[in-house]
């Protein structure tokens, strides 16, 4: 495929402003991307044809908008090839995707003495939510260093890992200095012992094809305002095995089955991590951005 670059500039109307009397020119990709036309008309679309509250409403827009939001779960599926719709988790984003790992899985698994992997290179979200958990749990934060040229010390990753480790978490690609990271080798490693792995996947997501059940990592995370959707929503994937152990993040609306005074008992996946009216436009537009991506091809744009 040819890339037309003009074009494709065309479809972003921030674009068509002009900054200092010039034509703007925008590179922050790794703090927020711009919106092509089609995300925006998504967003549009929805408030004024669709605006409804979802599976809740047994009225003609409830059930459109209801359609729309779980249609956009399945695409996120298919464009990360995870194996189950229901293991795909909408959520603010990766912040909040990682913080829901950290307490969720932490209040599960974590105990006084047990020991949780990041590398030097993370970003602040996949750090200080595991301090959070260590501080509550008593478990221990341990990191990889990292070599002159910035990159992950594969052999002292190996002499952190031990019977204490519960969890490893890591970035695919540094935010900071663009560092690709062998994820794969690491979750190997892990998945040797037992330990299971998150990947922190928003700089790699717009850039390179994901499939989590080739790395066969056990959490993925990453944005919709980092892949040219919305912001304020994110995906969480996590297997099945996992999330189903995992108590809930948050309580109310849609994650509750039944509620009494004296016990609730809890939605099944993904609902049941997913309380609140959800941010349904958002997920749309998300939605839309994959198929943004789809129609240029990862290929071309890595």
């Amino acid at each position: 495929m040819n890339i037309d670059i003009n074009k494709i500039r065309k479809d972003f109307p921030i674009l068509q402003r002009e900054v200092y009397g010039k034509p703007l020119v925008y590179f922050d990709n790794a703090a927020t991307t711009q919106k092509p036309s089609v995300v925006i008309q998504a967003l549009s679309k929805y408030y004024m044809e669709q605006n409804s509250n979802i599976h809740r409403a047994a009225h003609f827009l409830g059930e459109e908008a209801t359609v729309a939001y779980e249609e956009s779960r399945k695409n996120v599926q298919t464009f990360i090839n995870a194996e189950n719709a229901h293991e795909i988790i909408f959520t603010k984003g990766t912040t909040d995707s990682i913080n829901l790992v950290a307490s969720s899985f932490g209040k599960k698994f974590f105990k006084e003495g047990d020991e949780i992997i990041v590398s030097t290179l993370e970003h602040h979200s996949n750090i200080v939510p595991w301090q959070f958990m260590c501080e509550q749990s008593g478990a221990k934060l341990r990191v990889i260093p990292i070599s002159d040229s910035g990159e992950i010390i594969f052999s002292e990753y190996q002499k952190l890992l031990n019977d204490k480790t519960k969890l490893v978490a890591i970035s695919h690609v540094s935010n900071a200095i663009g560092t690709i990271n062998p994820v794969k080798e690491v979750i190997k490693e892990a998945h040797d012992l037992n330990i299971p792995v998150l990947i922190d996947g928003p700089q790699a997501i717009p850039h390179m094809k994901i499939d989590v059940q080739e790395l066969d990592c056990d959490f993925y995370t990453f944005s919709s305002h980092k892949i040219y959707g919305p912001m304020g929503v994110g995906t969480l994937y996590g297997k099945e095995k996992y999330l189903n152990e995992m108590p809930p993040y948050q309580g109310g609306g849609e994650m509750i089955n039944n509620v009494s005074f004296e016990k609730t008992t809890y939605n099944q996946l993904p609902f049941k991590f997913e309380a609140g009216t959800p941010n349904v436009a958002d997920v749309i537009g998300f939605s839309e951005a994959i198929k943004y991506i789809r129609s240029i091809g990862m290929d071309n744009i890595s």
